[in-house]
């Protein structure tokens, strides 16, 4: 039996050392009963089709497409319809009927009237072509329907290839002018596309692509589910056609292939928690916010499937759900989802920092800065953009990312890592920073030396991980901790796991995979620095979730991950919320994404070294 269990290892097996998105041979797809499409031909061909199928009638020596006499028409005679696009496209391409000149069309013709004087009339018509037919030129004719005995194969012109059947017993000859083999779905399995075929009747498919194959020749099984699932199971088992009457469908589907697979070769091994204080409401001096922008359940199950199975986020035992609303929009941007974290408040989209009448609000190290709490926001992308901005900065529309960047000037953050430095040097803050004392690079090799206040702004590692971005994540957030971290003061980080969202945006499954599988590194860094301290709490969450994925195949034991998405934006989904430490329970249930700011703040003013100046939130 193959199963996809076996396609995961040939897949690992057939792929580089560093995680990618997976490049090999696909099926074709077929343009079952082409004819009936309302613009037929060119909708298969213009999706790049590998193969169309035509039904003709011969009536009074005219060859006519259609299913049966009723469909007759004067329009819809097979030259029409297919002939004469497909003349006109080799011409145009010098002789190949698609630009790409080792491209090959089929033609598979259904003949519905007597074999033999169909096929008089029918090679009449196609003999003046047959330089441009296989095995001369590009577009391959294939007879199905009523065609004539396997030993009269050869009386036929050799650019006339037939639809052979796999219980039959060609001889070499025979089968030398089949030109693929087809059977309907129903003689193996009767699923209906849902769930999976059973063991017996995967066997049965399984044994005939084995069988066409092992004969040289290609596979196509008609009457088939034909939807994303089914495409996916034939796909799974080598079946070499894929069968439609959803050519636009169908032909995306086969297209977006490279952008919706993924095959991970880089994994780590997750941090081992003690779960120190994990449900206690002891003492909190630090937290520890991790925003995976755009990360819902879809994207965090893909990162654990690449991760062959284990996360450090699924290691959290105190879970719940964040609702991401704007306040002018049932779906969120980052702008105003990073703003109800980092105020309390919500707004509009593309407001940051600012409440719904555009009125500037303070963020969390503006609440925090009083109460002896030390800052730093890191982010793989941008530092001026949407989420860590809202933490910063006041403006009315996300786009004004110079004038995010000047208003850094009056956060009392000590340590922005990221991207964005054009824009703190036009905002001329950089000039300021440095007469205040802030040290401030561009380049990430000067990491370890600075010490806080700083900013590190190096646009060129805030790439994607699958384009050598590296330890980034955890490298700024180990060096952030440490220079914030004293004994006497609290502090409170956020890093942002950007590019996640960008995967979403892209619609591209490695992207978000890989990103997934990095940010959880960065987890499993805050998790074992909370084990180590005792009084840290941490919280990972997201602003919204991007794509709209679904999952519909992957390998817990080789890292493999298919999915689809339905938008190349945000969704309104709610997004989990995960906690760990001292005051984790806190952020059990279903709450509005503003509870994120009551509760750190909350939490952290309870320690405060002077309560009685310290107003709690209220909800």
């Amino acid at each position: 039996m193959r199963s996809i269990f076996y396609l995961g290892i040939f897949l690992t097996a057939c792929l580089p050392s560093f995680s990618q998105q997976i490049s090999r041979s696909l099926p074709e797809a077929h343009s079952h009963n082409d004819y009936e499409q309302n613009i037929p031909f060119w909708r298969a061909y213009y999706q790049n089709f590998g193969s169309i199928e035509a039904d003709i009638i011969l009536r009074n020596d005219t060859l006519f497409t259609a299913h049966d006499l009723h469909g007759i028409s004067p329009a819809r005679t097979f030259e029409q319809l297919y002939l004469n696009p497909i003349v006109g496209q080799t011409v145009k391409h010098g002789g190949s009927v698609y630009p790409e000149k080792q491209r090959q069309l089929q033609l598979l013709i259904d003949l519905k009237t007597s074999a033999k004087e169909t096929l008089t009339v029918l090679i009449r018509k196609l003999d003046p072509y047959k330089q441009i037919l296989f095995p001369r030129g590009s577009v391959k004719i294939v007879i199905s329907g009523n065609m004539p005995e396997p030993g009269d194969f050869d009386k036929y012109p050799d650019y006339i290839f037939f639809d052979g059947r796999p219980e039959i017993q060609y001889t070499t000859a025979e089968l030398a002018r089949v030109g693929l083999i087809s059977q309907g779905f129903y003689t193996y399995s009767r699923w209906n596309g849902k769930g999976i075929l059973t063991e017996k009747e995967q066997d049965a498919i399984d044994k005939v692509v084995s069988e066409t194959h092992r004969k040289g020749k290609k596979l196509r099984l008609w009457a088939t589910p034909d939807h994303i699932n089914a495409w996916k199971m034939l796909l799974n088992y080598g079946v070499d056609y894929l069968n439609t009457d959803h050519v636009e469908e169908l032909g995306n589907y086969l297209k977006n292939r490279n952008r919706a697979e993924y095959q991970a070769n880089d994994f780590h091994i997750p941090y081992k928690p003690t779960y120190r204080n994990n449900d206690s409401r002891s003492k909190v001096k630090n937290v520890i916010l991790l925003i995976g922008d755009g990360m819902g359940l879809a994207q965090i199950y893909a990162g654990l499937t690449a991760n062959r199975g284990e996360l450090n986020l699924t290691q959290f035992l105190n879970i719940g759900f964040s609702k991401t609303a704007a306040s002018d929009s049932y779906i969120t941007d980052s702008a105003a989802g990073g703003t109800a974290m980092a105020t309390g408040k919500k707004t509009r989209n593309r407001a940051i920092g600012v409440d719904s009448n555009l009125v500037a609000i303070p963020n969390l190290p503006d609440r925090l800065k009083p109460l002896g709490i030390r800052s730093g926001l890191i982010s793989a992308g941008s530092i001026t953009d949407a989420t860590p901005a809202a933490f910063y900065a006041h403006q009315p529309d996300r786009s004004f990312e110079t004038d995010i960047a000047g208003d850094f000037l009056t956060s009392p953050v000590e340590i922005l890592i990221g991207g964005g430095i054009d824009h703190f040097r036009k905002s001329k803050a950089i000039d300021t920073l440095q007469s205040r004392g802030f040290r401030t690079s561009a380049k990430w090799e000067d990491l370890a030396t600075l010490k806080a206040p700083f900013i590190l702004l190096d646009d060129s590692k805030t790439g994607s991980v699958l384009k050598g971005r590296g330890n980034f994540l955890t490298e700024a957030f180990n060096k952030t901790i440490t220079e914030l971290n004293t004994p006497k003061t609290g502090m409170f980080v956020m890093a942002e796991g950007a590019q996640i969202d960008y995967g979403g945006h892209a619609n591209e499954v490695a992207y978000v995979a890989s990103e997934m599988q990095d940010f959880d590194k960065l987890i499993g860094d805050a998790m074992r620095f909370a084990d180590a301290n005792g009084e840290t709490l941490v919280i990972v969450t997201a602003d919204h979730e991007t794509g709209g994925l679904t999952l519909l195949d992957g390998n817990l034991k080789t890292g493999y991950v298919d999915g689809h998405f339905s938008t190349n934006d945000h969704t309104a989904v709610m997004v989990p919320v995960f906690a760990y430490g001292p005051h984790s329970l806190d952020f059990r249930g279903t709450f509005e994404n503003t509870a994120i700011f009551e509760k750190i703040y909350n939490i952290l003013s309870l320690y405060n070294k002077d309560q009685s100046k310290v107003k709690p939130v209220k909800r």
